[in-house]
């Protein structure tokens, strides 16, 4: 039997019906993977659960958070060394490892005259729960309470957020307006972050947000912003589009050829001075 001509069309077209459902099959596929996979990606605990605070600081505390939707979470209070109980610093981590990693910061603070608080979002540093940015948001007003319960209110406390936690304690500014602000390395946006790492994935996709740039122009509190211009993990333009966007800038400093993880600008004696440059500015 001779196929004629008129059954080609009915084979290209049948041929061109499957590839198109498993086009769309995959990309089916792969944007579920991104939906589900997602925060494995953006939120990263390690180094499971700290000592005790008395431990790692001479002199700090071990506190522990009630958030408002019933999780406990670990956290450390370090006194001033001078023995003043005026100023406070709510530290808010960045995306990785745990309080413990912070406490060069936190001694260095200290030094300066500051009471610090660190603490660990759930899902991090043995907290129970799951990291998410309503959830990283309910971790800071916890953060935030147990400061107020030791006599240091908003107006008496300065906000240090870094990279991930820039974008916390940005949301945190907007609700309950601290004394002053310091962004180490903030980010402009979560959208942002995936267009540079991830630039394959829509931002319809991201179930968390952290829309820093947009919240940032809300919160009318002297701010400073410090970032690395070698820093291949959040991009210097990112971090000058925040300071750009807050309509109290203190001070923006930048540290050449500093990396995002580098120790000059985790607790480095630069970004110690500037976060004291703040504080003298708010006081």
């Amino acid at each position: 039997m001779t196929v004629t001509d008129g059954g080609r069309p009915r084979r290209r077209l049948r041929r061109a019906a499957v590839v198109t459902v498993t086009a769309v099959a995959v990309l089916v596929l792969l944007g579920g993977l991104v939906w589900g996979l997602q925060r494995s990606l953006i939120y990263l605990p390690t180094g499971g659960e700290p000592p005790s605070a008395g431990e790692v600081i001479e002199g700090a505390e071990d506190v522990r958070l009630h958030t408002d939707d019933g999780l406990e979470l670990g956290a450390w209070y370090v006194p001033a060394r001078d023995g003043d109980r005026g100023t406070a610093v709510l530290v808010a981590n960045g995306n990785a490892g745990n309080r413990e990693m912070r406490a060069p910061l936190a001694r260095a603070l200290s030094e300066r005259g500051f009471s610090v608080l660190l603490f660990d979002y759930r899902g991090y540093g043995g907290n129970p729960g799951t990291p998410s940015e309503e959830g990283l948001a309910s971790d800071a007003r916890a953060a935030a309470d147990a400061l107020a319960e030791r006599g240091h209110g908003p107006d008496g406390t300065l906000y240090f957020g870094e990279s991930l936690g820039a974008a916390v304690v940005v949301g945190l500014a907007d609700e309950r307006p601290p004394a002053g602000l310091f962004l180490r390395s903030p980010f402009s946006s979560l959208a942002d972050m995936a267009r540079t790492h991830y630039p394959f994935v829509s931002s319809s996709l991201l179930r968390d947000t952290y829309p820093v740039v947009e919240t940032v122009g809300d919160v009318d509190v002297p701010t400073s912003v410090a970032m690395g211009e070698a820093d291949t993990i959040v991009p210097a333009e990112q971090s000058r589009e925040v300071a750009g966007a807050s309509p109290n800038l203190v001070e923006e400093v930048v540290l050449e050829g500093v990396g995002h993880n580098d120790a000059e600008l985790v607790h480095g004696p630069r970004v110690v001075a500037a976060f004291t440059r703040l504080a003298g500015h708010v006081r």
